[in-house]
């Protein structure tokens, strides 16, 4: 028979490399990831701005004014500018992703992941045509 099993106070050291803070900078993909992440703060505000813009027009012609030149101080131009970029490559990145989190079947095939991009991009392109042509008669 074996030993009897002995308690100890002491663990063995854990082998764990030291990581270091900006580990993300070292690839490409990674940067992009992170970029991503950091997106959402610039879309947080893109939604904040505009339920800020809809309460405004619910208050009336007095507080639309009100908006519109806090709207178009420095500061909230190039909040506005940066979030803009932000949001496009979130869209670019999401949309170049989708193929790896979706798998479309048709006639018991699998379709390629450039043809289910390509349909995110039409869709979209589609989208802001017909918002464009709503808003611009």
């Amino acid at each position: 028979m074996g030993a009897p099993f002995h308690y100890t106070d002491y663990h063995p050291q854990w082998l764990r490399p030291k990581m270091s803070t900006y580990w993300w900078l070292t690839r490409r993909s990674y940067v992009a990831f992170i970029a991503r992440e950091v997106s959402s703060v610039f879309i947080a505000w893109a939604v904040a701005f505009l339920v800020l813009l809809v309460r405004a027009i619910g208050q009336g012609e007095d507080a639309y004014g009100q908006f519109l030149v806090w709207a178009a101080t420095a500061p909230v131009l190039a909040m506005n500018v940066v979030s803009l970029l932000f949001i496009v490559f979130h869209a670019v990145t999401w949309f170049n992703l989708a193929p790896a989190a979706l798998v479309v079947h048709v006639g018991g095939r699998k379709l390629p992941g450039v043809l289910i991009a390509a349909s995110n991009y039409a869709a979209f392109v589609f989208a802001s045509a017909l918002i464009a042509w709503l808003l611009l008669g």
